[in-house]
């Protein structure tokens, strides 16, 4: 019996221990992220667990049509064509970008470089169209002179082969680290009416079409803009897909062929355009970024093939020797800085900070937006640039911080949610100072990259 005693002590001994041991297993979990749909530990060391709400009141301007019946099913579009879509930047610049070019290919008769000279035509004055089949409906009726207007909005472009009217969306951070669209607001801005009277750029270059129309994509799959590849795709192949339900170009399909631009740091997009090339596309869509723009843009213009960016907006490319190949439907960052402008100054802030990536999209736009922003009375203490490949901010966000600024400016891409953590440990960011973002860091991909970290 005595033996039967002890035994029994000691099974409740460790019993007890077992219980001790789930009990501060319990602690642990709730004391990683609160509610039951908390991160595991494993997933809270792998992640920013308790980073919940941190990037709450970060605001900042995107192009970015008004919502609309037509813009929600459009998302909804995207969403069916890629389920796993986080975000919709840039995805109707892209589907319009292709709708334009087919349209073009259609009026001239040609899929080679002739194309190109009637794009702006489609784009401005003329009978109003807003779907591809009716588009075209109107030029198989007899009238060539129609005026596209797409999902992004009304295109207007310039001579020069960009738009003359920005539509913004002014983006907030909600609770969740994601885009709070309840907060979302737009704006609207108008190019000054010297750019809009810029006359029509020549076609330079003579290059024959072979009757089937072939849309190349340089569009970001690696690198710095990844997270605006999946919008754009989807965009792209919409577009695609609508224009050969109705038909397609000459009675045949259209060809897509899609490759990665990477960014600034590597040498994918040259390689990407060589291939491109060697196919024999009539027109690449693309690149996202400016910067990546202006590495390849000789190389594709100079072979008569028209190069159509859905989000490029570093003004460098307003006045580029493009051979009147080039076209983008993002506005220029001209109108961007003055729109973030007018957000800053309206919530009250004066004295800014700029903390921005070293190439000609961040350089330009830190500079309109300066000019803006002084033009509306404010003042920028200090513009801070880093380089592309740059992996800690530690220096950059002291010299913003010991400014004392009462808002602060983070122009860049993925990396910007790196900036904003380092400002956050420097007790300098959205919960200390209003923040503000540009469209290469205001979307749902930049909250999942800071909790990533």
């Amino acid at each position: 019996m005595r033996q039967k005693s002890v035994l029994l002590k000691l099974f409740a001994a460790l019993f007890a221990l077992v219980l001790v041991a789930a009990a501060c297993g319990d602690d642990d979990d709730s004391g990683d992220g609160g509610d039951g749909g908390s991160p595991s530990g494993t997933e809270a060391e792998e992640g920013s667990g308790d980073a919940e709400g941190t990037l709450a009141g970060w605001r900042g301007t995107t192009p970015l049509p008004e919502t609309t019946p037509e813009v929600e099913a459009f998302q909804d579009r995207m969403l069916e064509q890629d389920p796993d879509l986080v975000d919709f930047n840039y995805g109707p610049e892209s589907y319009d970008a292709v709708i334009t070019i087919a349209l073009a290919a259609k009026i001239a008769g040609d899929d080679g470089s002739a194309h190109a000279s009637e794009i702006v035509n489609v784009t401005t004055g003329g009978e109003k169209c807003t779907a591809y089949a009716d588009c075209v409906a109107i030029i198989d009726g007899g009238n060539t002179d129609i005026d596209f207007d797409g999902i992004s909005g009304p295109l207007e472009f310039s001579g020069n082969g960009e738009p003359t009217i920005g539509s913004y969306g002014v983006l907030e951070f909600g609770d969740d680290n994601r885009i709070d669209d309840s907060k979302t607001t737009f704006k609207t801005i108008e190019a000054p009416p010297e750019v809009a009277e810029i006359p029509l750029s020549p076609v330079e270059v003579e290059r024959t079409g072979d009757g089937v129309l072939t849309i190349g994509t340089l569009l970001p799959e690696t690198g710095s803009l990844a997270f605006l590849g999946p919008p754009e795709v989807a965009g792209v192949e919409l577009a695609v897909a609508e224009i050969n339900e109705n038909g397609g170009y000459n009675d045949q399909d259209v060809v897509v062929s899609l490759s990665d631009s990477g960014d600034t740091t590597t040498d994918i997009a040259s390689q990407s355009v060589s291939r491109l090339l060697s196919e024999n596309v009539d027109a690449i869509v693309g690149a996202a970024s400016s910067g990546v723009t202006l590495t390849v843009i000789d190389q594709v213009v100079t072979a008569g093939v028209t190069m159509f960016s859905p989000a490029n907006t570093s003004k460098e490319l307003s006045d580029y020797d493009d051979k009147g190949l080039y076209f983008r439907n993002a506005p220029s960052d001209i109108l961007q800085g003055g729109v973030l402008a007018e957000v800053i100054l309206e919530d009250g802030a004066t004295n800014v900070a700029i903390i921005n990536l070293d190439d000609s999209y961040g350089n330009g736009l830190a500079e309109d937006l300066t000019a803006s922003l002084e033009e509306g009375g404010g003042e920028v203490l200090a513009t801070v640039p880093y380089a592309p490949d740059s992996q800690t901010f530690e220096s950059e966000v002291n010299e913003i911080v010991g400014t004392d600024a009462d808002a602060v400016v983070v122009i860049g891409f993925e990396e910007s949610a790196r900036i904003v953590a380092e400002l956050i440990k420097q007790n300098f960011g959205p919960a200390d100072v209003p923040i503000y973002g540009t469209d290469g860091n205001m979307g749902n991909a930049t909250g999942e990259e800071f909790e990533a970290q």
